[in-house]
């Protein structure tokens, strides 16, 4: 999540309120498809849920930033009016992960990674145990901890916030660990400034999502590449402290590209995602994976991450290229009752989302809440997907298209930038292109459309909007930008490598 609060003054709050009223119009045709549903919170209860677990007999964990853990009973019903919390433990610190195993619930606070246990069958912790504290924690208000669920070799990773958000007063701020079974922590990454969420993808690739800042243009979805950067370098003094990484990078450039130095740096991994300040959020935040197997509508194996300021869920799509990940993010759902922060996947396929605004305000307007993103059954007209081609882009949908829309080029606009990579706080989009779209084909069954585009740009976002596009019964696009972060263009043999 950012680290300031804004001060929206005339011409930039007009155009903000103008942004709120349009996608205000959009929830009504989004609920079509995916139904929030509120799950009341008892008075005397500050929710500010930080971590959720859905629970082998069926109830909901959920933490608190005042450091509590709530289990709710009830929570998938609809509507959940009987919805019943019962206190399972207080006294962390700040809970920003939960898991479970054998019996034990595992939490991830800010100075460790604790495991609990209920002996005597009364509802609450007895038993609590420290499993991993390999790193340093003071009162600094940013030093965040966010913790995964089990990795498949049963690790928790921990992303840990720098101090202030800027520096790395105490050891391993800006670092990423692995806690494995036995309780031994070992330093993954580096190069972490303000994590806001921690979840792995559909093969096991753990990412985390990186706020605007230094060294970040924008908010960003990082891949965790174990022994690898992640582009800040204000933490890597602790190199000194550890050889399980290697050698320690050479620092980047000020004012840079994130491109070029990467080419200069072998452990620096480019953003997966860049999610352009204020058009796609301002506080990037928890991360799930659709592995429902269709539960929860079409689009299977992609992520869903959540924007803390906005109150929204993106959905993206990833592809690997040159051994890094990239890929777009779209938007999918607004209207959430706080500042969304942490998200589950249910077994039957709906989506839990935590949400809280203490310290950043959030268009929700409430001061927390915990919802459910259920879908309704009826698929929305979207583009399913998008994947870079050698000469441009290749777009699937949800279902047929119309094809004299789709291969209009009025039907689309397309420009690409990208973001000074610098120690200063964040970046305007700078060296803008207007790439030109010369070729749509269509495929025969209306699903897919390919576009030929000269001026492809690496390392460039590439933003396309598709204001023309109906469906083959007539239906506009329900989302109609996309937003592709383009590290590298592949190659005729690196473009049918598409892992989630």
């Amino acid at each position: 999540m950012t680290t300031h609060l804004f001060k929206l003054t005339g011409f930039v709050l007009a155009s903000v309120l103008s942004v709120i009223t349009l996608r205000a119009d959009l929830k009504t045709d989004e609920a079509k498809y995916y139904e929030i549903v509120t799950i009341p919170i008892p008075k005397g209860i500050t929710l500010e849920a930080g971590a959720l677990q859905v629970m082998p007999d069926n109830k909901l964990a959920v933490s608190t930033r005042l450091g509590k853990i709530y289990m709710v009973d009830g929570a998938f019903e609809k509507p959940p009016a009987r919805a019943t919390f019962t206190e399972f433990a207080h006294g962390l610190h700040e809970v920003l992960g939960l898991a479970v195993r054998d019996g034990w619930v595992y939490c991830t606070q800010r100075g460790e990674v604790t495991r609990m246990k209920d002996l005597n069958a009364d509802g609450r912790a007895d038993l609590f145990e420290t499993v991993a504290d390999a790193w340093g924690v003071n009162g600094d208000y940013h030093e965040y901890a966010f913790g995964s669920k089990f990795d498949k070799d049963g690790n928790i990773w921990v992303v840990l916030c720098l101090t202030g958000s800027f520096t790395s007063e105490d050891p391993f701020r800006g670092w990423c660990f692995r806690v494995g079974a036995d309780g031994k922590a070992v330093p993954t990454c580096s190069g972490i400034r303000s994590p806001g969420g921690i979840g792995a993808n559909s093969v096991g690739d753990m990412f985390y999502t990186d706020n605007q800042g230094p060294w970040n243009g924008a908010c960003a979805l990082k891949h965790l590449k174990p022994g690898h950067f992640m582009g800040n370098p204000s933490g890597n003094k602790w190199y000194d402290s550890t050889d399980a990484l290697g050698a320690r990078p050479l620092d980047p450039k000020s004012g840079s590209r994130m491109h070029l130095e990467a080419a200069k740096i072998p452990q620096l991994v480019p953003p997966a995602i860049i999610f352009p300040y204020n058009k796609m959020g301002q506080s990037a935040s928890g991360i799930a994976c659709d592995v429902s197997k269709g539960k929860f509508g079409p689009f299977k194996d992609q992520l869903f991450v959540g924007d803390q300021t906005h109150s929204t869920i993106m959905r993206v799509s990833l592809e690997k290229v040159n051994d890094r990940y990239q890929g777009v993010v779209f938007p999918f759902r607004q209207g959430f009752a706080s500042g969304n922060l942490s998200m589950e996947f249910a077994p039957d396929g709906s989506l839990f989302v935590g949400g809280t605004d203490r310290g950043w305000g959030a268009r929700g307007g409430n001061p927390f809440a915990l919802q459910r993103l259920v879908w309704t059954g009826a698929v929305p007209f979207e583009i399913l997907d998008m994947k870079a081609r050698p000469d441009g882009f290749e777009l699937s949908f949800t279902e047929p298209v119309d094809r004299a829309t789709v291969e209009a080029t009025a039907s689309y606009t397309i420009e690409a930038y990208t973001h000074i990579y610098q120690s200063n706080y964040g970046s305007p989009e700078v060296d803008a292109s207007k790439p030109t779209i010369k070729k749509i084909t269509v495929s025969s069954d209306g699903l897919i459309a390919r576009l030929s585009i000269d001026g492809l740009v690496e390392g460039h976002v590439h933003e396309l909007h598709f204001p023309g596009i109906k469906s083959a019964k007539g239906q506009p696009l329900l989302h109609n930008s996309a937003y592709y972060t383009l590290n590298y263009i592949p190659t005729v043999t690196q473009a049918s490598v598409t892992p989630q």
